[in-house]
């Protein structure tokens, strides 16, 4: 693609000259007008903006500088070299305070002007190419911010309002229908995961990072604004930004939910078959049926998972968030039983778990004769989603794991099945009561961890891995011990470091972004403007006594 060029003089053989002379074509470059006066080049720029201006000073009714200033006030992005038979230096220093790039003096030399214009266009080319890497760099930054923080959601972890402050310009989005779900999950009790089942922990975490960076990468060449997270091992969530319905009034919600299915449904065979074809393992997916809104996540997350679990005609592509047919009916129970089960085992509350033990127990004796056909495959999937839940919160050693494993893979009836999931909470209970002094040291540990790590990109993984925990029990406990979740935590930590070092030192701010963990300062000073209610700039001058200015945007606050 080449570069557009203006010249502008109000003598016609200099622009003729400068036409033929100059090898446009081997600079990168094309000719699309000339202008005999800075009136006229202001409204060819608006018309068609250029990227290289070529320019006299001495003009009829706009000169070249009062041109070059014009070019500056209205934001024109383009660069200039000024083309004078004058060497007056108040000229030469007023072209560099409107920031002209060079200053060429008449009789024009043109192998000279060449060279200029081949130095100014690689500058303003490597410019452009660093910008977009720069820009690459921090929307890369964000979207791994938005990945923790969308975790936390999903799991209902954190306080969703309008003013929490972490969401640092996003709170537009809570209310508005933002999102499509999927959830991308191995069947783990099929034949195909028993070589899944049987790889070493370490080996898990790396397939587990492969699957990630695959759907990441797929979605970020189809151009699609996403987010990949990890729940848990073998269980993923894309969350996808696809626009809004509305935007086809004239369809009703049945055709819009419809419409919207078709799509993420294609979407979904592209990752599916991304995933079989780089990290050779068949996923299965389940697709949340309406846009959701960031505050209705959790409950999409909660209720796409339910179905996946307790579906017993598992397709590669399912929906979920209607009505569920009445088939399901003791399934929701048994499902609801089972997260109380967790929760209680998670806990350490034994008296809990043997309410919720008693519980599945009448569930079974009421279906009767009738539990071996209804009930023995929901339960199946009970287990399976109960020894997934118990080994991602450590409770569950290898060996129990395995065992557990080989007895799922033989055949066996619903007393049975119970009997398994009774043993699992009961050992899962036990070791949860044994770990529980153990785990405030764990947090003790990840908490002075993260302090000694704040000056650098800190992520929930490394910090459960250092601690030995699975990320999502991590979350839990940490939420559980400090009341905030690791976002929250880490972001507060910054914040207040940084105002710290804003009221005790005389560092810049890029510095101080810098030294609380944050690579780029527009993104730093989103953050805390959300965070403290100013600029990084205007709170360190409210504290010197400094009178403030009305009002400073992200833009201006970075080129202060």
């Amino acid at each position: 693609m080449n570069g557009k060029v203006l010249l502008v003089d109000d003598e016609l053989h200099i622009t003729r000259n400068l036409e033929k002379v100059i090898p446009w074509s081997m600079l990168g470059l094309e000719i699309t007008g000339s202008a005999k006066n800075g009136v006229e080049a202001l409204e060819l720029l608006e018309a068609e903006p250029a990227d290289l201006v070529l320019c006299d000073i001495r003009m009829p009714v706009m000169d070249g500088l009062e041109l070059v200033r014009n070019i500056r006030e209205r934001g024109i992005r383009c660069d200039v070299i000024m083309l004078s038979g004058y060497q007056d230096f108040s000229y030469t220093r007023s072209a560099i305070q409107y920031g002209v790039k060079d200053y060429i003096l008449k009789p024009i030399p043109y192998d000279e002007l060449t060279g200029v214009i081949a130095r100014v266009m690689s500058e303003q080319r490597s410019k452009r190419s660093q910008d977009r890497e720069d820009r690459r760099k921090l929307q890369r930054i964000i979207d791994m911010a938005n990945e923790k923080l969308m975790y936390d959601v999903l799991m209902d972890y954190t306080d969703l309002t309008p003013d929490h402050w972490l969401m640092a310009g996003q709170e537009q989005l809570i209310g508005e229908p933002q999102y499509s779900l999927i959830v991308f999950d191995i069947d783990a009790g099929s034949a195909d995961a028993r070589d899944w089942r049987e790889w070493p922990d370490k080996e898990r975490k790396i397939w587990n990072f492969a699957v990630c960076n695959v759907l990441r990468e797929t979605l970020h060449n189809e151009g699609l604004q996403h987010a990949v997270i990890q729940m848990r091992d073998g269980e993923w969530s894309v969350l996808l930004q696809l626009g809004r319905m509305d935007e086809l009034p004239v369809l009703t919600e049945a055709e819009r939910e419809e419409r919207h299915g078709l799509q993420v449904v294609r979407r979904t065979e592209q990752l599916l078959e991304a995933v079989l074809l780089n990290a050779k393992l068949r996923l299965h997916a389940g697709i949340y049926r309406k846009v959701a809104a960031m505050n209705e996540l959790s409950e999409a997350y909660k209720t796409v998972q339910r179905g996946m679990q307790l579906s017993t005609d598992l397709q590669p592509i399912a929906l979920y968030g209607s009505e569920l047919p009445c088939v399901f009916e003791a399934g929701r129970t048994l499902w609801d039983i089972a997260e109380r089960l967790i929760g209680a085992m998670k806990r350490g509350d034994a008296s809990g778990v043997g309410v919720e033990q008693r519980r599945i127990a009448e569930q079974l004796r009421q279906a009767g004769g009738g539990a071996e056909g209804r009930l023995k495959p929901l339960l199946h999937f009970l287990a399976l989603h109960l020894m997934r839940e118990l080994k991602e919160a450590d409770l569950l050693s290898r060996a129990q794991e395995e065992a557990l494993w080989r007895k799922m893979d033989s055949r066996f009836g619903v007393k049975d099945l119970f009997a398994a999931i009774q043993q699992a909470s009961n050992e899962g209970v036990a070791r949860s009561t044994d770990k529980r002094g153990h785990s405030e040291l764990q947090m003790a540990q990840a908490k002075q961890y993260i302090d000694r790590h704040l000056f650098r990109d800190l992520g929930v993984e490394e910090t459960a891995t250092y601690v030995g925990l699975s990320t999502s029990h991590f979350s839990l406990l940490f939420k559980s011990a400090y009341g905030e979740t690791f976002i929250e935590y880490v972001t507060r930590q910054r914040m207040e470091t940084a105002k710290s070092l804003l009221e005790e030192s005389n560092k810049s701010v890029a510095q101080i972004a810098k030294e609380v963990g944050y690579s780029e300062r527009r993104y730093f000073t989103k953050v805390f403007m959300k965070y403290a209610g100013q600029n990084p700039t205007d709170y360190r001058m409210a504290l010197q006594g400094v009178e403030t200015p009305v009002q400073v945007n992200d833009e201006q606050d970075e080129e202060r």
